[in-house]
């Protein structure tokens, strides 16, 4: 293989263990998304929220962002960032950053707005404090979403990288010929 299409690969080794930190990491942000609510099962904004579960949200997805934060940093150390298939992984793994930290700071300001709502007096801070809550809560859980959808983005692109590796080993013999015995030459001392 030539060294240039060499220096491109990332080992699969490194893809495959990359790929198994993504998938768990992926399927938690989209169980968070779905598993996280704020309106009861009537479509309301409960009449109490309780600050502690909303609070826990935002803690439970700043936990998870310091996950993806950690893995994108790993790997944008790696040498295998500056690759093609890398630097597209990395671009992934970068939106999936900056959405997760979104989500953190929505589900945060939910959770304030809630310790705000019994001290409205008038109905319509209510509704404004009520309505901010709902839009909040709902961006941080679609950011959760997109975060999910970026993690996928990433791994799906080192699967397309291992299918690469593997039309590759197709190409090339796996086991260099014998070389042959060199000729003798035709000049005589």
């Amino acid at each position: 293989m030539k060294p240039d299409i060499q220096r491109e690969l990332i080992p699969p080794d490194d893809a495959l263990r990359l790929i198994g930190a993504l998938n768990p990491m992926k399927a938690k942000f989209n169980d968070y998304a779905q598993q996280w609510q704020l309106l009861d099962e009537s479509g309301h904004v409960p009449a109490e929220p309780s600050y502690t579960e909303l609070l826990g949200h935002a803690t439970g997805a700043q936990d998870l962002s310091r996950d993806v934060l950690r893995l994108t940093g790993e790997f944008a150390a790696s040498p295998h960032s500056t690759n093609r298939a890398g630097r597209t992984t990395l671009a992934h793994l970068a939106t999936a950053s900056t959405f997760s930290a979104h989500a953190t700071s929505h589900f945060a300001e939910t959770a304030e707005a809630a310790l705000g709502l019994p001290r409205s007096s008038r109905p319509t801070d209510q509704h404004y404090v009520t309505n901010r809550m709902v839009i909040d809560h709902a961006s941080a859980r679609a950011f959760l979403r997109r975060t999910s959808e970026s993690l996928r983005d990433a791994a799906k692109e080192l699967e397309d990288h291992l299918d690469f590796h593997r039309f590759l080993s197709t190409l090339t013999p796996q086991q260099s010929p014998a070389l042959a015995p060199p000729r003798p030459s035709s000049r005589r001392r």
